[in-house]
């Protein structure tokens, strides 16, 4: 007789974790009562924190990010006549759900209000139903090697370090999946390494204040876009884990490791206080206070950001350009340079231009799958007219604003031959009159950054308008 098959959920059935999961969704949805979770553990422990989570907060188990390869499996081996059963540490609602979704589950197992249904609580509980090698069991984690040691064979799925090596003192593994892409791909997506391009703002006071011969000046400007970029990768990390619902709605965020489950949650959740410590002591080591106040104010905006203002139709984006505009401060006050109104002035329109083309697109999107809107924001696809009317006049200020700065007498000081500059002003005219056209046929990146400094065309204006400047000098 075939005996049943019991499988694990968080890392075997899905490729994330339900306690992460709903956790991240509660400090989403009550920032204000961020320390109840612990408060709920330390009074009752995980199987309280776990059931008062559940009560908080709902997951849309549709778009989980579910293991094909054993989901398929277990479809199979109920047609074979198997009985499959689902057993798991997670909360009982959210497994029940989960049974319910998938439709081949005949038994659920699950962590209620008074167990905590790990390890020796789920080999314990699976024997009384079923008898010492009464059935057989998949799983990932060192938690399931009690649970593997009293099923008949032992199915092992993407398995942490040093999981196979201990299931297999039980001599009876039948099969390990393995089906997780490679480690550096993951991470580089997950860090956001290819957004550390904008980091290079912080480079900008270097250029403006014509600080390139002083060697003291580039080492510090270096030192400040590395603990941006380690803070920035903090930041998009926690985004990311409080966004997880979200972005398995959109078309293009529902790949990123995090929502896809190509990373574990726990991963993330390491890595945020890491990154940002790392971050932090780059930044206190070496550069001066007022750059570490501009480093923790653009965390504590993005933060900010991440938790509410994101949701906020027009702040969003207002946000954003200050966000953009925060790496250009920190770039002055890390080479002890003054910033200009020109310079700040610029950049805010400019950037808010650019936030502006990263909400259109969305809303392109969104329009294109005949949704109304952008789930997570306050934006209709009916906003398409205003959002792209800002973004263009906002591009075009910008260039206002330098050419106004072109004819500021101070500007005169600094260059010997300013009028080369007017040269800049038809080029940026061109390059955001172009990118809103690109935006509006559909076919801007998500990221106007990205598309930039992917774009043949957009790195041809840029060494243009370097050249004028340098012709300026």
């Amino acid at each position: 007789m075939n005996k049943p098959i019991v499988v694990d959920l968080d890392g075997t059935l899905i490729h994330s974790d339900i306690l992460v999961e709903s956790g991240f969704a509660f400090l989403r949805s009550f920032p204000q009562q961020f320390y109840k979770p612990l408060q709920w553990l330390s009074s009752g422990g995980k199987p309280a924190l776990k059931s008062r989570l559940a009560e908080h907060v709902s997951i849309d188990v549709t778009t989980l990010p579910y293991n094909a390869q054993v989901v398929n499996w277990l479809r199979d081996m109920r047609a074979a006549g198997r009985s499959i059963a689902l057993a798991t540490a997670s909360h009982e609602s959210f497994a029940q759900r989960i049974a319910e979704h998938l439709g081949i589950f005949d038994r659920v197992f699950a962590t209620d209000e008074h167990v905590n249904l790990s390890s020796h609580r789920k080999r314990d509980r699976l024997v009384a139903e079923y008898g010492e090698k009464g059935f057989d069991y998949v799983g990932n984690s060192h938690d399931d090697v009690a649970v593997w040691a009293a099923a008949d064979r032992a199915y092992v799925v993407n398995p942490h370090r040093g999981v196979v090596r201990a299931a297999s003192k039980h001599d009876n593994i039948a099969e390990v999946f393995e089906n997780r892409p490679p480690a550096p791909k993951v991470w580089a997506k997950s860090l956001r390494l290819h957004q550390w391009l904008k980091n290079v703002l912080v480079f900008i006071p270097l250029l403006a204040g014509h600080q390139l011969n002083s060697s003291a000046a580039i080492g510090l400007a270096v030192l400040a876009f590395f603990a941006f970029g380690l803070c920035a990768s903090s930041v998009y990390l926690l985004n990311d884990l409080l966004d997880l619902q979200d972005d398995r709605q959109h078309p293009v965020k529902r790949k990123r490791p995090l929502a896809a489950g190509t990373m574990p949650l726990a991963w993330g959740v390491a890595l945020c206080p890491i990154l940002l410590t790392a971050a932090f002591a780059i930044s206190l080591t070496f550069l001066s206070w007022k750059f570490n106040a501009a480093l923790l104010g653009y965390y504590m905006l993005t933060l900010a950001y991440s938790l509410a203002l994101k949701r906020q139709v027009m702040i969003d984006v207002v946000v954003l350009a200050a966000l953009y505009t925060t790496r250009i401060v920190a770039g002055a006050a890390a080479i002890h340079v003054p910033l200009t109104f020109w310079l700040l002035a610029f950049s805010m329109f400019a950037f808010l231009s650019l936030a502006l083309v990263k909400r259109y697109t969305e809303l392109h999107a969104m329009q294109k799958a005949g949704r109304e809107g952008v789930r997570g924001r306050g934006y209709l696809a009916s906003d398409l007219a205003i959002v792209s009317s800002l973004g263009t006049s906002s591009g075009y200020i910008s260039v206002l604003v330098l050419a106004l700065y072109i004819q500021d007498e101070r500007t005169t000081m600094l260059y010997r031959h300013p009028q080369f500059i007017w040269m800049v002003c038809p080029l940026m005219l061109y390059w955001f009159s172009r990118t809103w056209v690109i935006t509006h046929r559909g076919r801007m990146h998500d990221d106007p950054i990205v598309f930039a400094a992917r774009d043949r065309m957009s790195l041809l204006v840029v060494a243009l308008c370097g050249i004028a400047f340098w012709l300026a000098i």
